[in-house]
């Protein structure tokens, strides 16, 4: 599959495609949000705004598999900018086939282009099939995130 996988940035036809796909990523992780927030969100993805949300897709003939948003920005211990990969999602159907690891070699490869030395990005515990890709592409951190309850 990997090989006739287009992997391309985010159009404005992709809108219905990717409120379904992003629609079942947050339903996974238990949340919702209202439609103001999907309004706002692909608004964001589509704009030129260096320091707002951009998204790669991941097409396969011409039908949408998977996306993902991620975000440059400025960090206190390095000079050049991080990347922090936000949101990862496949479709069932396309999961254990490349689509999650070419979405992320996308970010990786946007972050190469931009010299931000880092990308990094959360996944609950439980998040078992996601983990095993990504604790083969990347390095688990001891850092635990806390929030503002």
């Amino acid at each position: 599959m990997p090989d006739t996988l287009t992997i391309r940035a985010l159009r404005p036809e992709d809108r219905p495609a990717w409120q379904e796909m992003w629609h079942d990523y947050l339903a996974f992780y238990e949340t919702t949000v209202s439609a103001e927030i999907y309004d706002s969100t692909f608004a964001r993805l589509l704009a030129d705004d260096p320091h707002d949300f951009s998204c790669f897709v991941a097409e396969k003939d011409g039908h949408l598999l998977g996306l993902t948003h991620y975000l440059f920005h400025r960090h206190a211990w390095k000079v050049e900018s991080v990347c922090y990969l936000q949101d990862l999602f496949a479709r069932p159907e396309a999961r254990g086939t490349g689509v999650g690891r070419a979405l992320i070699q996308a970010v990786y490869d946007a972050a190469d282009r931009q010299g931000a030395p880092t990308v990094y990005w959360l996944t609950q515990e439980f998040n078992h099939t996601a983990r095993k890709l990504y604790d083969r592409i990347g390095k688990e951190t001891p850092f635990i995130r806390y929030q503002r309850p």
